[in-house]
């Protein structure tokens, strides 16, 4: 079974800001690229962490209105002085949660989650800032055609992995979501059946219908659906 990794969704090619860039001009990188967050990087290339427009918006905020009257919003004073930062360094938010290009687009999608971030940076093996993965290039798997996906199992699932006879399990694939009909020679395959397909790109969901020849996960006792089967 293939599966993309956050190298081969990921963008390669990266916009970054460097601690000393005036805020003025992250704005003005953000317009031009039409993008919405920025890695902040040093010498080497390292990134030291991103700034996003919702940095941006935070100092836009704590401006004083036309008629001078401030925000009622408390700000601690790291979050203040954020605010007031004048350069990419001081706005940005800090240490950058990163990702490495092997990732699988699953690790990459529960870094996100734990860190409540929209988008991680790639860093090579020494630190380096190789690209850049948000949850939109996260979600492209989802865009995978039904049959695809139903080939996909057939293929690798069922015939590669579990060397499954062809016409044991009917797939059927409608919106991602995987139904599986037939009868497995083992009642313990059936599981593993099951994690294989909700592993492959794309799925939403797995429905399992399936029977079994042989109850191999207790006592051997003969399944009365095989003894009629067989009778």
């Amino acid at each position: 079974m293939q599966h993309r990794n956050v190298n081969d969704v990921m963008t390669h090619e990266v916009v970054t800001a460097r601690p000393d860039t005036p805020v003025k001009e992250v704005a003005a990188l953000f317009h031009r690229n039409d993008i919405t967050a920025i890695p902040v990087i040093d010498d080497q290339g390292r990134p030291l962490g991103l700034v996003s427009e919702a940095d941006l918006i935070r100092k836009e905020a704590v401006l004083p209105d036309p008629e001078g009257r401030y925000p009622g919003r408390w700000l601690d004073g790291k979050d203040r002085a954020r605010a007031e930062a004048e350069t990419a360094g001081g706005l940005m938010t800090s240490p950058a949660v990163t990702a490495r290009p092997g990732w699988s687009v699953p690790e990459a999608a529960r870094a996100m989650d734990k860190h409540k971030v929209k988008r991680l940076p790639v860093v090579d093996e020494a630190g380096r800032l190789v690209g850049i993965v948000s949850r939109r290039d996260l979600l492209q798997v989802f865009l995978r055609h039904d049959a695809a996906i139903r080939d996909e199992i057939n293929h690798d699932v069922l015939g590669q992995t579990l060397w499954l006879t062809p016409g044991f399990v009917e797939v059927t694939v409608h919106n991602g979501v995987v139904t599986l009909n037939g009868r497995l020679p083992r009642r313990s395959l059936i599981p593993i059946a099951e994690r294989l397909c909700r592993a492959v790109d794309g799925v939403v969901a797995v429905h399992v219908t399936l029977d079994w020849a042989e109850d191999d996960t207790g006592p051997r006792v003969e399944h009365p659906r095989a003894y009629r089967a067989a009778s």
